[in-house]
């Protein structure tokens, strides 16, 4: 690794950490803003009660003091315990969530590549044909609709009308449906990402010339066409799988799904800071992993790239 090199990923990596300090700093005072506190929902909590209980949970000290200390645990991966599901810490209950979104995830993000890659060529070989036209017009319906409306839509027209699946995704049939909302983003910006660098690719001046050698189409397609094609669509897996995994926080919750989302929403509703927190700093910890992971593949896949 030259030293240009070795100094861009150093720089990414600092400021990587940078973003995710502001992150923590940020969620913690803006929680602490918040008018009310974890205790107000409580049932018949009286004054005394309410002190001994931020006694407990070290909520009475300096807020200067409270996230100093925060800080210190975060940096240990100690979040706390969970002010409304008591006797449960906020990192165990992350780690449940994160192993059925996570889940999730992969599977979407891969069945998402996968199709965008195909149907992204597909368009481009056929460009200007009425094939290209209908992959164009539904990738397009597909990027322009949130997730939580193709959701409901999918939840309405196969759970609740035809009952082809169940609505409940705590089951293995029932994450079908959230795996295809999950999908359809990612695999419809793949789609139109794949068409693109593939008819740019294929414009290039080595092509023709491979076609003037009497190379076969097959060859020009997928050992020098698709190669040189996929590489915006490589650099995006990163950040595809950090927006399949914070997108799914309103898919989880339209399909009952007991992942990570579902966990984050439901703390909100609870007034749990510190679960709330606790969510907001690993998804974005995931989200800013993604993107330097991301940014790092960019000379990897293309060793063309002058970093800066």
């Amino acid at each position: 690794m030259n030293p240009k090199t070795l100094k861009y990923i150093l720089k990414r990596v600092v400021l990587a950490i940078f973003t995710i300090w502001v992150v923590i700093t940020l969620t913690f005072f803006i929680m602490h803003a918040v008018p009310g506190g974890p205790f107000v929902g409580e049932k018949a909590v009286t004054p005394q009660v309410q002190k001994a209980m931020e006694a407990k949970y070290g909520l009475d000290k300096p807020l200067f003091r409270q996230y100093l200390t925060y800080l210190n645990d975060v940096c240990h991966l100690r979040f706390g315990p969970s002010l409304k599901q008591r006797g449960r810490m906020v990192i165990d209950i992350i780690g449940d969530g994160l192993k059925t979104s996570a889940k999730l995830g992969v599977i979407a993000a891969a069945i998402a590549t996968a199709l965008g890659v195909i149907l992204g060529s597909f368009a481009a070989l056929r460009r200007n044909t009425i094939l290209d036209r209908i992959i164009m017009v539904i990738t397009t319906a597909f990027v322009s609709m949130p997730s939580f409306i193709m959701g409901s839509l999918l939840l309405v027209a196969f759970a609740v009308r035809t009952h082809i699946f169940p609505a409940n995704g705590s089951t293995a049939a029932g994450l079908v449906l959230p795996i295809i909302t999950l999908m359809l983003y990612p695999m419809s910006y793949i789609t139109r990402l794949t068409r693109s660098s593939m008819l740019d690719v294929l414009g290039q001046d080595y092509i023709r010339t491979a076609k003037a050698k009497g190379v076969s189409r097959t060859n020009i397609i997928f050992k020098h066409a698709l190669k040189n094609a996929l590489i915006p669509v490589i650099t995006y897996l990163g950040p595809e799988l950090a927006y399949i995994t914070t997108g799914s926080l309103v898919v989880e919750q339209i399909f009952a799904v007991p992942g990570i989302g579902r966990a984050f929403v439901n703390s909100i509703t609870n007034r749990d800071y510190t679960l709330i927190m606790g969510t907001t700093i690993v998804l974005a910890t995931f989200i800013v992993i993604m993107n330097l992971v991301s940014d790092i593949m960019y000379k990897v896949v293309d060793p063309r790239i002058n970093l800066e």
